[in-house]
C-alpha cells in the first residue's frame, strides 16, 4: 500500500474534543501555571481549525515524533484502524499542548499529511 493510500485512513473530527482542551490546560499549567493555562485554553476554544503538515508542526514546536511503539501512538493507531476520527491538534505558546501522539502517528504514516489544528 502506498503512503497516500495509508494516509487516507487518517480521518479527523471537524473540531477539537472537549476533553482535549482540559488536557491542554493541564499540560500548559505545568509549564506556565494554572491561571495562564486556563487563559490560553480559553483562547484556543475560540480559534478556527486550520491545516498544517505533520512535519511542519513538529519542526515549529521543536518536537521529535514519538515512535510507533509509544503506548499513546499505538492507542491512536487502534482508533484509526477501527475507523474512528481523531481530534485536531492544539498548539499553544509554541508547543503541542494536546495531540502529540496524533501528530507522531500522522508523521509516521506520511510526514507531509495535512493535519487539522488550532494555533494560539
Amino acid at each position: 500500500m502506498t503512503t497516500p493510500a495509508v494516509a487516507s485512513y487518517l480521518r479527523w473530527k471537524r473540531d477539537v474534543a472537549e476533553h482535549d482542551y482540559t488536557a491542554a490546560s493541564s499540560y500548559l499549567s505545568i509549564r506556565f501555571g494554572q491561571d495562564h493555562a486556563d487563559q490560553v485554553a480559553g483562547k484556543l476554544r475560540k480559534l478556527p481549525v486550520t491545516m498544517r503538515r505533520a512535519n511542519d508542526i513538529l519542526r515549529a514546536t521543536g518536537r521529535e515524533p514519538l515512535p510507533l511503539t509509544d503506548p499513546g501512538v499505538l492507542n491512536d493507531l487502534k482508533k484509526v484502524l477501527s475507523g474512528e476520527k481523531l481530534s485536531p491538534i492544539l498548539v499553544a505558546e509554541g508547543d503541542i499542548a494536546d495531540g502529540y501522539h496524533r501528530v507522531s502517528l500522522a508523521y509516521a504514516i506520511d510526514p507531509f499529511a495535512d493535519i487539522p489544528l488550532k494555533i494560539g
